[in-house]
Order: structure tokens, then C-alpha cells, then sequence
């Protein structure tokens, strides 16, 4: 039928790891913004500000097992590229002219108990 899409197992691991890591960097002191940012280019799955005043654009990545590499391993330069084209433009309608600083952060969690792995700064700057 249009419109509706079937929950998988993997939505729900992505969902659930996303919620891990919301919980997680409000434990370190973030405030959770916005979450699944969505535009034409891309999508940015959590955007975080610091105590410091930083906006940071957190992507999520969840490995059941780490034998083929991490989370981490799979942010490679193109997926980089949309997320910071996305960021740009989350900038654009949201501040404007008065652009805050930014940073690019990795979250990969791993295993059913979604044990997290925080990448900061993991990636480019926007310019």
C-alpha cells in the first residue's frame, strides 16, 4: 500500500541506536536539537548543541558486530559530502547570515547493547 513502509529489524536497530546516542550525549552535556534532519541532499540523524554554544551534526552508524570494520569505517567521503551539504543548508534556514560554529561528530554503537564509540570532530568544516 502507498505511503506506509514495514518495519525490519535493521529500522529498528538504527532507531534504537539513535536513541542510545541521544541519551548518551545528553549525558555528556548536549542538548539534543533536532533529530532526522531532512532535506533534498541528505539526512543528518542528530544536531546537538554544546555547552560551549557549538552546533554539532552527529551522524549514527550501528555495526551488530564490528568483524568488518566499525560504524566509524563506514562514513566514507561521499557519505561526508551530503551530510555537510545537508548541514549547509539546515544552516541556511535556520541562522541565516549568523552561522554559529559547527563540528561533525560520529556515533557508532555496536551489539545488542548498542556500547558506543564518539568520533568528535570526525570530519571536514564548514566554509
Amino acid at each position: 500500500m502507498f505511503g506506509f513502509h514495514k518495519k525490519t529489524p535493521v529500522n529498528d536497530s538504527g532507531k534504537q541506536a539513535e536513541n542510545a546516542a541521544a541519551n548518551f550525549l545528553r549525558a555528556q552535556g548536549l542538548t539534543v536539537v533536532d533529530r532526522n534532519y531532512r532535506c533534498k541532499g541528505g539526512e543528518i540523524d542528530l544536531i546537538c548543541t554544546s555547552p560551549e554554544n557549538i552546533l554539532i551534526f552527529v551522524e549514527v552508524r550501528h555495526r551488530r558486530q564490528t568483524s568488518f570494520g566499525s560504524g566509524v569505517d563506514t562514513v566514507n567521503s561521499s557519505k561526508q559530502k551530503k551530510i555537510i551539504l545537508t548541514a549547509k543548508t539546515y544552516l541556511q534556514e535556520r541562522y541565516g547570515n549568523r552561522l554559529p560554529a559547527c563540528r561533525f561528530d560520529v556515533i557508532s554503537t555496536t551489539g545488542e547493547s548498542y556500547q558506543i564509540d564518539w568520533l568528535q570532530n570526525a570530519f571536514g568544516e564548514y566554509a
